[in-house]
């Protein structure tokens, strides 16, 4: 009777676990399991070098809907994704995907599940491979954030050639990362480092717009060009000249 009871339990486990992983899921088509013709919903294609001959990508998928697989094929060195715009709350996200690769160059930058800003990749999948998990932890901070979450070959300024193919691509909200977790982001961080840094303090800055002001200023005093001084009693002499004249 316990054995039953157990095994209908754990039935009823799988059942919903589907379920569950939908619910906390935050991409939309996640499992790239609708679209039309060689089009996944919500995800969208872009290239550093798009043209016909330089990368292709594809989309399949069972007849039934059931998961489907996104492919890039970089023919030339490219910096090719598929990608979707996702706009996250402040906290901590799981951001994953499997991949399998196909010839992909070992210099630069790999097969990656990946946010669109400075080097926030999950781990690099390589060469030939077999179907692996690869994950990254990203903190957003307190204001929220707009983000494109990519499934990409290359990277920015590491083209790379190669196939690759990405299923089950997922966003989670997590509480933290594990202890010891790698690789981890601050988005929040990340874009304040980007930002331009005026250089020296503040203090300084307004002293340095006052002395230029100064310097200005006594230029246009020094080489201002006064008008010439009238002599009135020189004058009054022309004046009375020009009335005999008459």
């Amino acid at each position: 009777m316990r054995i039953a009871s157990a095994a209908f339990v754990f039935l009823t486990m799988l059942a919903f676990a589907p379920r569950v992983r939908a619910a906390n899921e935050l991409l939309s088509n996640a499992e790239l399991s609708k679209g039309s013709e060689n089009q996944p919903d919500d995800w969208q294609t872009q290239a550093w070098v798009n043209e016909p001959d330089a990368v292709t990508f594809n989309w399949t998928h069972p007849p039934n809907g059931g998961p489907g697989e996104a492919e890039v094929n970089a023919v030339k060195p490219n910096d090719a994704r598929w990608w979707q715009q996702l706009e996250l709350k402040p906290g901590w996200y799981y951001i994953s995907a499997e991949i399998r690769t196909e010839n992909v160059g070992a210099q630069n930058s790999g097969a990656t599940i990946s946010v669109m800003e400075d080097g926030i990749m999950s781990p690099e999948v390589k060469g030939n491979s077999n179907w692996t998990k690869v994950g990254m932890y990203m903190r957003v901070g307190p204001k929220g954030a707009d983000v494109q979450v990519a499934l990409r070959v290359g990277g920015f300024g590491s083209l790379n050639t190669g196939r690759a193919f990405f299923r089950n691509a997922s966003v989670t909200s997590i509480a933290a990362p594990p202890p010891n977790a790698q690789p981890t982001y601050d988005l929040e961080k990340i874009r304040q480092a980007a930002q331009p840094v005026p250089i020296g303090k503040l203090y300084s800055l307004v002293l340095t717009y006052l002395l230029l002001f100064a310097i200005a200023y006594g230029g246009w005093r020094l080489f201002a060009i006064e008008p010439p001084k009238v002599n009135r009693a020189e004058a009054r002499r022309e004046a009375k000249k020009k009335a005999a004249r008459r």
